[in-house]
């Protein structure tokens, strides 16, 4: 896609899309196996109505591609002739890539109604966390931080008292915040990229201003880090990562304090702590304290912060071959059986 394409696409998504719908999350994407192809529907004026990001992934063995959509197609669902015609391009467009499935993820505010009148069938595997945590940033900043609970606040002046100086990391600190995110990873449980992932993301987004390293240090040890990222008026704290040294400072909750302020002063209505368990809220408030697998250790952190359980309409798949979805599945399965023996 030429520039000029590139730059009118990007700007169709802030207004209307997903930060991993922008050019440059499929650039990092396009880093590290997928590639991308990206599809439009415009109007008589040439101004884009509905559009899709896709990502391609080659399936071994020669088996085709895996096809797929993170919140995804940005288009009108309430438009029956505008859906149509968006998911007849990304058809085309799959098929000519030899897709032998499409997994989309369309993201909030989406029926499933919507999904199955499209062709789609749902699916329990997903990429995507289905869950997450909302903070409402419109209000000023005495009115988010009285929506905290008593000890996400206590722990904020305890960052703030212990004297953690928090800052705009630069491309140097990403080692930094490598080696924090590794160990929090050993810790909790969960995987991480390699290295070169999270610095290729800021290369691609803080030097655009679509993003932020924010680091948290106490006399030049660091002890804690985020990366924030925004797509119009929505921002997203998608990494974190914490150092084992001087926990009594409360880095994290200085750190991610200063995040959410950060996205106050993009002009961001909203705040995603981005992926909790996929459980109903009664369930997280019942158990939280008694689990720490997957997601739950986080959930513990980012329920503090005064937002609300949202959910997405989770994943979708369309399928275009039969028998070699199936033996997807199948390998899936195995997979995950291997992976909990």
């Amino acid at each position: 896609m030429p520039a000029n394409d590139i730059q009118k696409w990007d700007s169709f998504v802030r207004q209307h899309g997903h930060l991993l719908q922008l050019s440059a999350w499929g650039a990092l994407k396009s880093d590290f196996g997928w590639y991308v192809e990206r599809i439009t529907i415009t109007d008589s004026e040439g101004s884009i109505t509905a559009g899709a990001q896709i990502l391609f992934r080659k399936l071994p063995f020669g088996l085709g591609t895996l096809a797929y959509l993170p919140y995804a197609p940005i288009v009108d669902w309430t438009k029956p002739d505008q859906v149509q015609a968006i998911m007849q391009a990304v058809d085309s467009t799959a098929r000519q890539n030899r897709a032998i499935f499409l997994k989309a993820e369309p993201g909030y505010g989406i029926k499933a109604e919507w999904m199955h009148t499209a062709g789609f069938q749902a699916s329990t595997q997903t990429i995507q966390p289905p869950a997450t945590i909302m903070l409402d940033l419109d209000d000023d900043k005495d009115t988010i931080l009285k929506r905290m609970n008593q000890g996400t606040r206590r722990n904020i002046r305890k960052s703030e008292k212990f004297n953690v100086e928090v800052y705009e990391g630069t491309h140097a600190d990403v080692d930094h915040f490598n080696a924090m995110l590794d160990e929090t990873g050993e810790r909790q449980g969960f995987g991480v990229h390699v290295a070169e992932y999270y610095e290729r993301a800021f290369d691609l987004f803080v030097s655009r201003g679509d993003a932020v390293l924010l680091m948290a240090r106490y006399e030049d040890v660091p002890l804690a880090g985020v990366f924030v990222f925004k797509c119009g008026d929505r921002a997203w704290y998608l990494y974190g990562a914490s150092s084992a040294q001087e926990r009594e400072r409360m880095a994290s909750f200085g750190v991610q304090w200063a995040g959410i302020q950060w996205a106050k002063r993009q002009g961001c209505k909203t705040y995603d702590m981005y992926g909790i368990p996929d459980a109903p809220e009664s369930i997280l408030e019942a158990e939280f304290q008694n689990r720490s697998d997957g997601l739950w250790g986080v959930y513990r952190f980012k329920r503090g912060w005064g937002g609300h359980v949202a959910r997405t309409v989770g994943a979708w798949d369309r399928v275009y071959n039969r028998p070699l979805y199936a033996l997807y599945q199948l390998l899936v399965r195995m997979r995950k059986r291997r992976i909990s023996d």
